[in-house]
Order: structure tokens, then C-alpha cells, then sequence
């Protein structure tokens, strides 16, 4: 069945079994969404590209459960349900019900838009307390990994396993950008993506040291400010679930990442307090140039990710990517300055 038909039955509030005035559709790189009455539903786009493989129904209903079961660990009540799509007797479809699984959804509460935290810091106005009620369940759940840190990343290959992994992600970032550097115009330069590498390989032992002392877990894996909804409790979704490594971080890597992000978006404040709060939960914080080596990291893992798009056959907002890639690489460029020749 053809996955615009699929969109098409979905967009109409006739398709849902409860009250529904009219249906919002959000489109990302890998779903779509559906904003329907209180709840927000997400059917996985039949693709396949880099680690991502949500091609057969078989693999997006594992991957919809996974995300369900990942994802009760930050935002418990908000995950609610992983539904079918059918295909009822009498030919139409339907969620739930009698008939042929044609996909599956991942059903969640509708969360307060307005309430995310990068629309938050759009509109300036975040508070410390609420900064505070994140990191508290971002602590407890770090907590609660790091209990289970040893077995995971023993099951991972270990630290060093976790180290081959990091550089061969730098690796390909340093690839990917270099093959698009004529979109990302003259400031791109490739010593930025290969000091990175070389900053990485320089800190092997450290990072290895980190994974044995169990501040290497299974955590986020996206922890950007538009997974961060600042109702109270706080809710953090949006989980990786495709794949497992990319959720193997340091703690300190995670947040950190969450800094930047914040900052980028004129947070700047928040970058330094999430470090002091998440260093008085668990203490242990790594050198000043390793955190520096994970900044410049994601930053450059965000470039390519954003510049990839100019990859796909039919891409998205194509002038929104290189301008994207190039805010990421000037930050990476500002961490690795001190190391750059």
C-alpha cells in the first residue's frame, strides 16, 4: 500500500476513534506526525539510509515498539501506545480493528507546543527553576543507567569498542563534509573536522578511564531543546531508538550537547548551569579539553547531518541546509581554536 495513502487517511479527523476537529501533519526526515485532538501520532517513513532502516512493516513495528519502551524512561505517561493501521474487510482503512496490518503508529499524548524548550528560548523567556526541574530528571535518570552502565557497554565491546566508535563518527564526519565543501562555502575548512579527529584520539585514555568508572550509559541519544518540554514535571521524548550506539554517551557528552544547543538558540546561560548542576549530581567531570573535543563533535555531527540532506533525492527546504551546516561548523571551529594551527 502506497504510504501517501497512508498519509492521506491519516490527515482526516474522521480517522480517529475519539474527538478530533481537525488533524496538524508535521513532516521529518523519517515520519510523519499526526496532531489529532490530545494526541500526537507517528507513522515511520518506509526508508532506508546510513544506520536507518524502517523499509519493511516488520522492522518500523519493532522499531515503534522500541521507541515506546525507550521512551517511558523520560517521559513515562506521555508514550502512550504503539497502534496498527489496517486494512478492515471491507477495504478501508482503519486504526485498530479487524483486518491486515499495512503499519504501525506510535501514539503519544499531545504535548504543549508552546512549552518546548527551544520555542521557549525563541520567545526568551526560560526560567532557572525550570532548567533545574530538567536536570533533576535527567540526573535521576543518568542515576538509574549508570546502575546498568557496566553490563551495557561489557555487552558493547567495552570502553575501547565505545572510543572506536566515536573516532570512526568523526571519521565520517570529516568525509561527508569534505565531499559536500562546495555547499558549505569558502569559511569551510577541512583541518576544523580533522583537528576533531585527531583532539578525539588524543583523549583515548581519558574517555576509556570514563567508561570503566560507569559514566558511559545508554542514554538520550538526541538531547537537543526541541525533545525538552518544560510542563511540570518536565517531559524529555523523542528517544533514539534505530540505533543502540548513538545512545552510548558519556553523561557529560549528553549535556553538554544540550548546552550548545541552548546556546546556539540564546541560551547561552544554560550551557554552564546544566555542567554545574549535572557535575553536582554525579560529580566526575573530564578535562576541559575533552569536553571541548565532545562540543566540537556534535557540532560537526550536526553539520553533516544537516548538509546529508542535500543527499536525498527530493530534499526538504534545500536552501535551509548549508546555512544550518555552517552555524554548527563555526562552532566546532570556535571549541577546537586553541588547537587549530
Amino acid at each position: 500500500m502506497r504510504f501517501k495513502d497512508k498519509v492521506a487517511f491519516l490527515s482526516e479527523p474522521g480517522a480517529y476513534p475519539w474527538p478530533v476537529d481537525a488533524v496538524e501533519t508535521v513532516e521529518t526526515h523519517t515520519a510523519m506526525v499526526f496532531l489529532a485532538g490530545d494526541r500526537a501520532l507517528k507513522l515511520k517513513k518506509p526508508v532506508r539510509f546510513g544506520v536507518i532502516d524502517f523499509s519493511s512493516l516488520e522492522r518500523r513495528g519493532h522499531f515503534c515498539r522500541e521507541e515506546l519502551r525507550l521512551n517511558r524512561q523520560l517521559a513515562g505517561h506521555v508514550y502512550r501506545d504503539v497502534r496498527p493501521l489496517v486494512r478492515a474487510p471491507d477495504g478501508g482503512l482503519r486504526l485498530d480493528g479487524a483486518g491486515h496490518v499495512v503499519d504501525w503508529l506510535v501514539e503519544m499524548t499531545r504535548l504543549p507546543a508552546d512549552q518546548f524548550l527551544d520555542l521557549r528560548l525563541a520567545a526568551g523567556g526560560v526560567a532557572e527553576a525550570e532548567i533545574e526541574a530538567v536536570m533533576t530528571l535527567l540526573a535521576a535518570f543518568y542515576r538509574a543507567r549508570r546502575a546498568e552502565a557496566a553490563e551495557g557497554l561489557a555487552e558493547a565491546g567495552g570502553p575501547g569498542a565505545y572510543c572506536d566508535h566515536l573516532l570512526q563518527e568523526c571519521e565520517t564526519n570529516a568525509a561527508h563534509l569534505d565531499a559536500m565543501a562546495a555547499h558549505l562555502g569558502p569559511d569551510y575548512r577541512p583541518e576544523i573536522a580533522a583537528t576533531a579527529t585527531k583532539l578525539m584520539q588524543r583523549h583515548r585514555d581519558e574517555i576509556e578511564a570514563r567508561g570503566r568508572a560507569g559514566l558511559i550509559v545508554e542514554g538520550h541519544g538526541d538531547l537537543r531543546p526541541e525533545h525538552v518540554c518544560l510542563v511540570s514535571p518536565p517531559v524529555i521524548f523523542d528517544r533514539l531508538e534505530f540505533y543502540p550506539p548513538m545512545r552510548r554517551v558519556d553523561i557529560y557528552d549528553e549535556v553538554n550537547y544540550l548546552g550548545l544547543e541552548c546556546a546556539m538558540m540564546g541560551g547561552d546561560w544554560i550551557w554552564p548551569r546544566v555542567l554545574e548542576l549535572l557535575e553536582r549530581a554525579h560529580g566526575n567531570p573530564p578535562s576541559v579539553a575533552l569536553l571541548d573535543a565532545y562540543g566540537a563533535f556534535r557540532a560537526l555531527t550536526r553539520a553533516r547531518l544537516s548538509i546529508d540532506h542535500l543527499r536525498d533525492p527530493k530534499p526538504r527546504s534545500p536552501q535551509k541546509w548549508p546555512t544550518q551546516a555552517r552555524r554548527y561548523i563555526a562552532v566546532a571551529a570556535r571549541l577546537l581554536q586553541p588547537f587549530l594551527s
